[in-house]
C-alpha cells in the first residue's frame, strides 16, 4: 500500500510540475504573439502612411486642385479609419 500511495505523490507532482511548465510556455507564447502582433500594427501603419503620402505627391504634381484635396480628403479619412482600427487591435493586445 505504502508504495500505491507514494507512486500516486510521485504521479500527482510529475503533473503538477508539468502543467507549470506547460503554463510558463503558455506565458512565453503569449508574450511573444502580443510582440508579433504590435510589430506587425507598426509596420501596417507605417506602410499606410507611406502609400498615402505617395497618393497625394502624386495628386499634388498633377497641378489639379480638385484632385489634390480629393486625395486629401480620402488620405485623412483612410488615416482615421486606420487609427480606430489599429487603436482597439493595440488594446486587444494588452
Amino acid at each position: 500500500m505504502a508504495d500505491a500511495k507514494t507512486t500516486a505523490q510521485n504521479v500527482t507532482a510529475d503533473l503538477e510540475a508539468t502543467a507549470g511548465r506547460i503554463r510558463e510556455l503558455n506565458e512565453k507564447l503569449i508574450t511573444a504573439a502580443k510582440q508579433n502582433g504590435n510589430v506587425s500594427l507598426d509596420v501596417y501603419e507605417k506602410t499606410l502612411t507611406d502609400m498615402l503620402s505617395f497618393s497625394q505627391q502624386a495628386a499634388d504634381s498633377t497641378q489639379n486642385e480638385v484632385i489634390s484635396a480629393i486625395t486629401k480628403a480620402h488620405s485623412d479619412y483612410i488615416t482615421s479609419i486606420t487609427k480606430v482600427f489599429t487603436g482597439a487591435a493595440r488594446d486587444a493586445l494588452k
